[in-house]
């Protein structure tokens, strides 16, 4: 275990460490007295952590009681009305209060207050609906056995709201969470990163890509062959001990979770003693491996001769769902230009009211398979945009391929607006009713960028583009290049219907915000 040393005058303990992406460590200085262990100055955060957790637990509790009371209220409501029923067999003042009282034991049962699902992943409102799911079947196998006169369509309504209302208040509950950890007031756990430099620096730059996540590195500990006589950082992050001292450097600092990346000395012997060690102490134990950007629905977990081998199922890229997925775009375009039409004849005399050219501006854009094919959008630019624009190529604000100005002066002042709510994207449906693009994919792209692909970012171009996709819900032009490419990669091996509503509906909130949009 690393000993702490004062800090030395003129230096800011805070700021010492890496570059982004290198690998040397820096000799910055844990801010504890000598000679004493580091633990004292990370409780207070713990212990705040620890309060901020059963507040939140707490809380929701209340919150799923307060839903379950509406629900079971207004389903006895639209059952009955405001008059008690008739030669009624039960007494409903007495079954109301004992279906919310058993609808709660169920969640708990179901495990839907552990703080391991809470607040990310779908994991949470999975649990949710099959305790929902599991108490209805149960009342209604009860009442059947028992030959009880609950009326079934007061236990469907309420069922029916009290599953819906409690995935709303979750999701409620998990935004207010993202946004207390954002701005570092939430609860969140404290990681100790355990592996190899390069491992420990990969995996503490993809924890705080996502934030609210709620996983904040606190400390890391590195082979003994890396360790200097001082105290090191691996960016920000204090090395705290070697992997022969790991449950102590994680009771020092405060740590409840101990992350296990890729290391040769992290031997399958040797982790599971860390396992033994760690029983009883309230930290838990995670194994980060080396796959990433592969979504939960294709790994699978199989015990082959004590090994847990980990299967991952191959992107889907052609079948039925893929059939489904073009049929529902293309249902949804050809209603949204229907419902629409009139907006779109606002915006058509806008722009040319606006300026001179022509409203619509179609570009050749790359599309699945390499296919090019004609994009269509409302022109938010000056007629002879695509001249000046090596005037400007020296005032690019982004990496990477793609050319964006947070001021670009080729846009018009009716462009402006259109941009900001993505309004000039709406002639896009029509490449969807075509069959050109979908809804939900990724960007797409100028055939000059696909040009200059490597093969990773081809893989890009296994799908349809999409009008909207993840890029468009993670910050739009405020992505870096490498960041925009992640996002898509990840949604072209991990594509599913269900992604697909959830984007679109995150999508509406985004273009709402007008984040990233310029």
């Amino acid at each position: 275990m690393l000993r702490s040393h004062p800090s030395r005058p003129g230096t800011d303990p805070g700021r010492g460490g890496l570059a982004k992406g290198e690998g040397r460590l820096s000799t910055a200085t844990l801010l504890t007295p000598s000679g004493t262990s580091p633990r004292s100055a990370y409780e207070p955060a713990g212990s705040a952590a620890r309060a901020a957790q059963r507040t939140y637990l707490r809380n929701l509790a209340v919150l799923d009681t307060a839903v379950l009371s509406v629900a079971v209220l207004a389903g006895y409501l639209l059952r009955f009305g405001e008059t008690a029923p008739s030669g009624a067999e039960v007494p409903y003042e007495l079954v109301a209060p004992g279906l919310v009282l058993a609808w709660l034991v169920s969640l708990r049962a179901m495990r839907c207050y552990d703080d391991r699902v809470l607040g990310y992943g779908a994991e949470e409102y999975r649990r949710v609906s099959a305790a929902s799911l599991r108490l209805a079947g149960g009342v209604a196998i009860a009442g059947y056995i028992a030959e009880v006169g609950v009326s079934r369509g007061f236990l469907a309504y309420t069922f029916a709201i009290g599953t819906v209302g409690l995935e709303v208040a979750r999701f409620g509950a998990r935004k207010w969470l993202h946004r207390a950890r954002s701005r570092g007031a939430g609860w969140s756990r404290k990681v100790l990163v355990v592996g190899d430099t390069a491992h420990v620096l990969e995996l503490v730059h993809t924890l705080r890509r996502e934030p609210y996540a709620g996983y904040q590195v606190v400390g890391a500990c590195i082979p003994d062959a890396l360790l200097a006589p001082v105290p090191q950082r691996l960016d920000d992050v204090p090395v705290v001990g070697s992997f022969r001292g790991i449950p102590e450097a994680a009771t020092a600092i405060g740590a409840d979770t101990v992350a296990v990346t890729a290391s040769g000395e992290l031997t399958a012997a040797r982790l599971r003693r860390l396992g033994w060690q760690l029983e009883g102490t309230g930290v838990d134990l995670v194994v980060a491996p080396a796959l990433t950007d592969v979504a939960g629905p294709r790994i699978h977990t199989r015990p082959v001769a004590g090994l847990p081998l980990i299967h991952v199922e191959a992107p889907e890229f052609r079948g039925a769902r893929k059939l489904v997925k073009g049929l529902v775009d293309r249902a949804a375009a050809a209603l949204a230009l229907l419902l629409l039409t009139p907006l779109i004849a606002v915006i058509c005399l806008a722009i040319k009211l606006d300026s001179r050219g022509p409203v619509l501006f179609r570009q050749v854009r790359v599309g699945q398979g390499g296919r090019e094919f004609g994009v269509f959008k409302f022109r938010t630019m000056v007629v002879n945009a695509d001249a000046l624009l090596a005037e400007l190529a020296a005032r690019n604000e982004t990496d990477g391929l793609m050319f964006k100005m947070r001021d670009d002066p080729r846009v018009t002042r009716v462009g402006r607006l259109l941009r900001k709510w993505s309004l000039d994207e709406l002639p896009q449906l029509v490449n969807v009713l075509l069959g050109q693009m979908s809804l939900v994919g990724p960007r797409p792209p100028l055939p000059s960028e696909v040009a200059r692909y490597d093969g990773d970012v081809a893989r890009r171009l296994l799908v349809k583009p999409g009008m909207t996709g993840l890029w468009q819900v993670s910050g739009r032009s405020d992505l870096s290049w490498e960041d925009g490419i992640r996002l898509d990669l990840y949604y072209v091996e991990n594509w599913s219907l269900a992604a697909d509503l959830t984007i679109l509906w995150k999508t509406v909130g985004a273009v709402l915000q007008g984040r990233g949009a310029y």
